[in-house]
């Protein structure tokens, strides 16, 4: 989740878009698959269900994020890549290409995680996730990890931990569980276990995380300097 620019404009875009679709890929295999096996285990216990499968998100956000981040940036997630565009640390051409891997590698996730819990490899979610509390928490959560990232991209070292845990710990104090990310939010539309949301309440959670992000961007940009000023990355 660094800001990721091809400095080098000779240098091949594939890697880069192989490392968002592999990394996004097994973010939501260990969402999803986390989910499904902690509510096997779990015995209705909810709670731990919701433990177990944040303590999986941050375990292989950690991995993911150091793994990817030299290769990718390692956003993994449409609208971290959108802040980095807003901010002109990365060019607004190769945001569809991004956006793309990242959406495609999440609906591979989930049918990796259905196929080794041996699932329909495609299932349409039934759990609600609307009302007004899901969406604030949905704003919450995004603006809160763009924030995080924001403040901690040039300590490169530290961001795979602060983002780690900053969204283990959302899961908990939000009421959505803590999305945070369109790409995760399309793919958990298409899985009927413990980590689904209906595919009708997608769309309002997809548009309040675009606008948290760009709103965490530009507060951000002013509160680290009132006279900051950006470059174009082209």
């Amino acid at each position: 989740m660094l800001a990721f620019a091809m400095a080098n404009v000779n240098r091949p875009m594939w890697p880069a878009l192989a490392g968002e679709f592999l990394g996004t890929a097994f973010l939501v295999a260990a969402v999803v698959g986390s989910g499904t096996m902690a509510e096997r285990l779990a015995s209705g216990n909810v709670a731990l269900v919701l433990l177990a499968n944040s303590f999986a998100t941050g375990a292989v956000l950690v991995t993911l994020i150091f793994t990817f981040a030299p290769i990718s940036g390692a956003h993994f997630n449409p609208v971290v890549t959108l802040a980095m565009c807003v901010e002109r640390v990365f060019r607004w051409r190769d945001l569809p290409q991004y956006v793309v891997s990242q959406v495609s590698g999440g609906g591979l996730g989930v049918i990796m995680a259905h196929a080794m819990f041996e699932l329909p490899l495609i299932q349409l979610s039934t759990r609600a996730r609307s009302g007004g509390g899901q969406l604030v928490s949905e704003f919450v959560a995004t603006f809160g990890l763009i924030l995080v990232i924001h403040g901690t991209s040039k300590r490169a070292a530290v961001v795979p931990l602060t983002v780690a845990a900053y969204i283990s710990a959302a899961y908990w104090f939000t009421a959505s569980t803590s999305f945070a990310n369109p790409a995760v939010t399309f793919a958990r539309g298409l899985t009927a276990t413990f980590a689904g949301i209906r595919m009708s309440d997608v769309f309002p959670f997809v548009v309040v995380q675009v606008i948290a992000a760009i709103a965490a961007t530009l507060v951000f940009r002013r509160i680290r300097n009132p006279h900051f000023e950006v470059t174009d990355a082209d």
